[in-house]
């Protein structure tokens, strides 16, 4: 028999708006703590000096971290120019130092160059792992940490406000895009040195700054029905992906894990109209019974629906 799990069977996203000066690990550590809940995870790390939008899952809705982990996400950030940080950000060590401060016609020439598919050398402080562990944990230990570039997508980059010292910039950007990275790149591109001196991540996919919550609203709701007011359904994650209601023995079986065969009726009840399976090989499906609950993603193949998570509500 397993060992029963500590904590309640809570299962939603709780947009957080995290504030400067803790983890994102401490920071989904205390929203655990607030809804009780046995599992928790978050769809994308921000550094300690950052804020803004944590978005944090509980329970089941860990299962669909991928989908917004792997949605497009809008920073707003100030570069500080005239001296280069080891960190690439506030809390490390000054590496050198310029005189050159860039004009607003000068950042605003080069932007163009920094949007679109860049390649970029992630920051020796961060979370990716070298030879199985962390680099910031490598550089802490005066290691020189050698990453490899990546190519990453900045859709958009805007200049918001240029000052003698700093530039506040705004861009909407992919999956492992590293802000740090772009600050000292697109700053040894204007001839000088530059940091992320501040950060915010005001979108992550359809999750909004508007519906952020900080923890001083969330934490004296501790252990507090009142907190699911801040709790938004596991589904919120998926809403790009079409849905389709199921019942009876279809529902038994995918709960179970098990494939269930496409049928007209099916389709006339998923969105976005699909008729048919026909050209629709691979195409993930969100599958939820008559009350609305949560069943599964599935994958159509074959004529079939075959489940690849399933939730166990």
């Amino acid at each position: 028999m397993g060992r029963k799990k500590k904590g309640d069977a809570v299962h939603g996203w709780v947009v957080l708006d995290k504030p400067s000066g803790i983890t994102s690990t401490q920071a989904v550590a205390t929203v655990r703590r607030i809804f009780n809940a046995q599992k928790a995870g978050h769809a994308g790390t921000l550094d300690p000096l950052a804020t803004g939008i944590l978005a944090v899952a509980l329970g089941e809705a860990t299962k669909t971290v991928p989908y917004v982990q792997d949605a497009a996400k809008i920073y707003r950030f100030t570069a500080t120019w005239g001296e280069s940080r080891d960190s690439d950000d506030a809390e490390g060590k000054v590496t050198g130092t310029s005189d050159v401060r860039p004009t607003r016609d000068a950042i605003e020439a080069m932007l163009p160059r920094f949007t679109g598919t860049l390649t970029q050398t992630p920051p020796a402080y961060s979370a990716i792992k070298v030879a199985g562990e962390r680099a910031y944990d490598l550089a802490r230990q005066g290691e020189e940490v050698a990453l490899e570039p990546r190519q990453v997508q900045v859709y958009e980059a805007r200049l918001v406000e240029a000052l003698p010292d700093q530039a506040v910039f705004e861009i909407l950007c992919g999956k492992g895009t590293y802000v740090r990275s772009w600050v000292r790149d697109i700053a040894q591109a204007l001839g000088t040195l530059g940091y992320v001196s501040q950060l915010r991540r005001t979108r992550i996919g359809g999750f909004l700054e508007k519906d952020a919550v900080g923890l001083e609203t969330l934490t004296p709701f501790m252990h507090s029905p009142a907190a699911f007011a801040y709790l938004k359904p596991l589904s919120t994650a998926l809403d790009g992906i079409p849905a389709l209601a199921v019942t009876g023995s279809d529902t038994v079986r995918l709960r179970s894990g098990n494939p269930i065969l496409i049928r007209a009726n099916l389709f006339a009840r998923m969105k976005d109209g699909f008729a048919d399976d026909g050209g629709l090989q691979g195409q993930t499906v969100f599958l939820k019974d008559e009350t609305d609950a949560p069943v599964a993603l599935a994958e159509i193949a074959d004529g079939e629906l075959r489940p690849f998570r399933v939730f166990q509500l």
